[in-house]
């Protein structure tokens, strides 16, 4: 999705770069640094354009884009094999999903849908009117936190109605292009659209505490002419943490590394 972003991804990415740099005279909160390393990885459909990943009750799930493609599907995680999945219209752009107590909510992108469904079964329950672009969505366990491509995360109970909101910001300046969301440790982690970089965001404040380059994650030797940008982000209940990309044909799981 969305190619016409290239000058303000140039700032976006020197924003992130210097993340580390931090004078004497700067009021603002310095920015930790982090690399990844690589512990395992898995199997990932290459038709899997992905858009939301997350885990809940020890199942594996991920949501895909591209207009005749978009699905929101059941994955074995060792193998990378649909389970069970959700078929959407060729209308409509899937984005970002996630699982809140007993529904599974997914987001669309320019058609501003929003479906739920039922988490057990995956019968479809409703719709909704969607006010603004679906990109990214996660959840703290008590309501859904989604982002819209812009520096802004909108915190909404179960119908989609916002409570609040904040601008994600790093060292004074705004970050847009938020895409992928997930809740891990108390802090929204965020992949940077068309960048190798994920932001780490205080929910309170928006401001970014952390940065991690994910550059190299997938090698040269596994990428096609189809394989597209860094995007997925899950953590499982035993603190394990699974990064991908949109087509691309491996799953990771890694650590942080502090450079």
């Amino acid at each position: 999705m969305r190619n016409s972003f290239l000058l303000n991804m140039l700032l976006s990415l020197s924003l992130l770069s210097g993340a580390s740099v931090c004078c004497a005279s700067c009021s603002a909160q310095e920015v930790k640094r982090y690399g990844i390393e690589v512990l395992a990885e898995y199997p990932h459909k290459t038709d899997s354009y992905t858009q939301g990943l997350f885990f809940h009750d020890g199942k594996f799930y991920e949501s895909t884009g591209q207009k005749g493609s978009s699905r929101f599907m059941e994955v074995d995680l060792k193998s990378g094999n649909c389970i069970r999945k959700i078929d959407f219209s060729p209308r409509y752009f899937g984005e970002g999903s996630v699982i809140l107590g007993e529904n599974m909510y997914f987001l669309t992108w320019e058609t501003r849908v929003a479906f739920v469904y039922d988490a057990a079964t995956l019968k479809y329950k409703k719709a909704y009117n969607y006010p603004r672009e679906g990109w990214g969505l996660t959840t703290d366990g008590k309501q859904l936190i989604a982002s819209d491509g812009t520096d802004r995360i909108f915190f909404m109970d179960e119908n989609f109605a916002v409570k609040r909101q904040i601008s994600v910001s790093m060292n004074g300046k705004a970050v847009n292009y938020l895409n992928e969301l997930e809740w891990i440790d108390g802090k929204i982690w965020a992949n940077v659209y068309t960048t190798d970089y994920i932001v780490i965001i205080n929910p309170k404040n928006g401001v970014v505490e952390g940065v991690i380059d994910c550059a190299g994650l997938l090698p040269r030797s596994l990428r096609s002419q189809e394989t597209d940008v860094l995007n997925g982000i899950a953590i499982d209940a035993a603190g394990n943490i699974y990064l991908t990309g949109k087509n691309w044909p491996r799953l990771y799981q890694v650590r942080l590394t502090e450079n």
